[in-house]
């Protein structure tokens, strides 16, 4: 059952291959510098490893827009985004599959009541216009740059000719790289809540859990870029904007660096060390990207005249329909699956107003006459908590939804038997390993209990006002919460 629920994820994972290869390739195999077979081999190769390798930092940020702990829920979700996608590919649009998954998820969290974590959408909407426009300010920047050297120095032509290949093929695999490890989290980020994959020991290195269904997707990814994807590389290569092989190596740059740097970990702990701003790591559109880079180069190149304003409308339509029939999809779906196949589709956690969660509010400054006639009542959606706590009591939203996260049961405990198991996927310091050792066994009911004793226990669970120490803190509770809650089990 496990498998078959996957395979949805995996047939995403086929319809982004097919979908998104024209985005790492596409100007390359539309100059005709590249035949599609090598770009073929370059991109799959590298988009496994880049899934497999930096996945992990992108996928988070869906876990947080609505962590779908149900494997007939995330099938469901894959499912509708995969079609949404495949449905846009048939007609040659190169869409995003970062945005058929968020009209996914944002499906799923309306059809349970699950609350919309706006910040997040928020922070992945701006991402779906930062995205194209930092890919059109590199490529206009790198191609202005780059003509301003080749006017000052002589190359033969053949050997121009030979270098822009060989910057292709490159960029090609950093391109790839950069897909695999931004984009694995639009394919398996749904799956990582409801993950029935174990970790694997290999002969020189070990995959935890959720490199194992990275694993999984990144194939599928390959499989796609080499059976389905020469109609959008077309559209990209060839029908916006006709580039030369120079203007293409640019394009393909730019739109790599684009997803490398929404991707990456080590950058955003480079800048933590720093003290510096940090860039979010959320999936971006490589489709958004690359159409972002070809105006860029185009801009550069020719000004708008020589831009297909009709074919980028097309594509900005599809940008948009995108979310919303997935969105839609997904509801319905969800329906069907829960009501005629009798699957669930989500493992709810109840909200109990205790007085333990009252005391604890009030340590924290948030204090309401109308929290103690809630007292013991047990809410099964958030969402429909939310409207309660709005009409009893005089709280804003910040403290509604602070009352929410306190009152959510996760039921937590420290199981012996997945304790080791759970030391080998995180950097615990002996201190850390030691406190959850004494812990094994116990029970905690609130997640914020769990956390109160951790931090009473050793000083290496309390944050210290360095910024790169307390994201990995706030990393590991996620992990032992995700890991020991007793719901997310069942």
């Amino acid at each position: 059952m496990s498998w078959l629920f996957l395979s949805s994820g995996l047939f995403l994972g086929w319809s982004l291959g097919a979908n998104n290869a024209g985005n790492i390739f596409g100007p390359a195999v539309g100059t005709r510098m590249l035949k599609f077979r090598t770009a073929a081999l370059i991109a799959s190769v590298f988009v496994i490893i880049g899934a497999v390798v930096s996945g992990a930092g992108a996928a988070h940020t869906y876990s947080q827009l609505g962590a779908i702990n149900a494997l007939a829920g995330s099938f469901t979700a894959a499912l509708a985004a995969a079609l949404t996608v495949l449905w846009m590919t048939k007609l040659g649009l190169p869409v995003s599959t970062t945005q058929a998954i968020v009209g996914a998820i944002v499906g799923w969290d309306i059809f349970t009541g699950n609350l919309i974590d706006k910040p997040t959408l928020f922070k992945i909407l701006s991402t779906w216009v930062a995205s194209p426009i930092l890919a059109g300010i590199f490529a206009f920047f790198f191609y202005i740059v780059l003509k301003h050297y080749m006017n000052h120095v002589k190359i033969h032509i053949l050997d121009m000719d030979l270098y822009t290949r060989i910057g292709l093929v490159l960029v090609a695999a950093f391109g790839a790289y950069s897909l695999g490890a931004n984009n694995i989290g639009n394919v398996m980020g749904v799956f990582v809540s409801s993950n029935p994959f174990k970790p694997l020991n290999l002969i020189l290195f070990r995959l935890n859990d959720t490199q194992v269904l990275f694993l999984s997707g990144g194939v599928f990814i390959a499989i796609g870029i080499y059976t389905y994807s020469l109609k959008v590389i077309k559209t990209v290569g060839k029908d916006i904007f006709k580039l030369s092989p120079m203007a293409a190596l640019i394009v393909l740059f730019a739109e790599a660096l684009v997803l490398f740097i929404f991707a990456s970990e080590r950058l955003e702990r480079l800048l933590l060390s720093l003290g510096l701003p940090t860039i979010p790591l959320v999936p971006v559109s490589s489709s958004q990207a690359v159409v972002g880079g070809v105006v860029g180069v185009a801009l550069a190149k020719k000004g708008w005249r020589m831009i297909n304003y009709k074919l980028l409308l097309r594509i900005v339509w599809g940008w948009v329909a995108t979310p919303l029939s997935s969105g839609l999809l997904t509801f319905f779906s969800l329906f069907i699956m829960q009501n005629v196949f009798l699957q669930p589709v989500h493992f709810p956690h109840p909200y109990v107003v205790s007085q333990e969660v009252i005391t604890k509010l009030e340590t924290i400054g948030i204090e309401d006459p109308g929290l103690y006639q809630l007292e013991g009542k047990v809410f099964k959606r958030p969402a429909k908590m939310k409207r309660v706590l709005e009409q009893r009591t005089f709280l804003d939203e910040s403290g509604i939804l602070k009352v929410i996260e306190y009152s959510r049961v996760d039921s937590i405990l420290i199981d012996t038997t997945r304790l080791y198991s759970l030391l080998g996927n995180a950097d615990f310091t002996p201190c850390q390993i030691k406190t959850l050792e004494k812990l094994a066994g116990k029970l905690f009911v609130y997640k914020w209990q769990l956390v109160d004793t951790l931090k009473k226990m050793c000083k290496d669970w309390r944050p210290n006002g360095d910024a790169l120490h307390d994201k990995d803190l706030e990393d590991k509770i996620r992990l032992i919460v995700s890991k020991f809650s007793l719901i997310e089990r069942d």
